[in-house]
């Protein structure tokens, strides 16, 4: 199979329970939620996306040919100088319309460690070492196992204390972005605050101004 990649970079974790850590992240072309199209966005399920997804043409970017052409790309980025295994987060878009097993065996051939943020509308393949499901309303949310719940909030159909959680082992809340994200980040911190079995996401890469 081949991948169609918007783009890689090293940088830090900017959100949820790896926040801080040094990670390749591999960005996926497409999503099942929205075409990426500003003109598709009211339409939407996701309508509230801030990632360019669409194409191969973000920083190194590109279409590869199998798994390991990807899994080599990726290896490219990791400090040489360090003894610490990668640390890969493939992302999206939605990483698993693509994100098969033969990519995942590939990755740990080489003792990459891989997590993945999925909208949670597709099951994975055996093997990712973290899953963080970031669950989207109006949309099927079929993986309910996982690592890391983060819900963008708020989402009308889908706050946080009318959802199951028990799939879960951490379970964030993270303010939306956009006009209200002052609003939300007040609302969302009032939430935590009442419901501590929830913590707090901030989009600390923002913050930092990194990628």
């Amino acid at each position: 199979m081949s991948y169609q990649i918007k783009e890689v970079f090293y940088s830090l974790q900017g959100e949820g329970v790896h926040t801080g850590r040094p990670a390749i992240f591999c960005r996926f072309s497409q999503c099942n939620l929205w075409t990426g199209r500003e003109q598709d966005r009211d339409s939407a399920i996701c309508s509230f996306c801030d990632t360019d997804f669409v194409g191969t043409d973000g920083q190194n970017g590109g279409r590869f040919a199998d798994a390991k052409a990807l899994t080599q790309h990726l290896l490219s980025f990791w400090p040489k100088s360090t003894q610490i295994h990668p640390f890969v987060v493939l992302t999206g878009g939605e990483p698993l319309l693509q994100v098969d097993q033969n990519l995942v065996d590939e990755l740990h051939k080489y003792k990459i460690e891989i997590a993945i943020e999925t909208n949670g509308t597709k099951l994975p393949p055996k093997g990712i070492d973290w899953i963080c499901v970031s669950p989207k309303a109006g949309a099927p949310w079929i993986l309910t196992e996982g690592d890391e719940l983060k819900l963008v909030y708020p989402q009308i159909g889908l706050l946080p204390n009318h959802i199951s959680i028990t799939g879960f082992n951490h379970f964030y809340l993270q303010p939306m972005d956009g006009a209200d994200q002052a609003k939300n980040l007040k609302s969302a911190i009032s939430f935590c605050l009442q419901h501590p079995e929830w913590r707090l996401s901030l989009q600390t890469h923002k913050i930092m101004n990194i990628d």
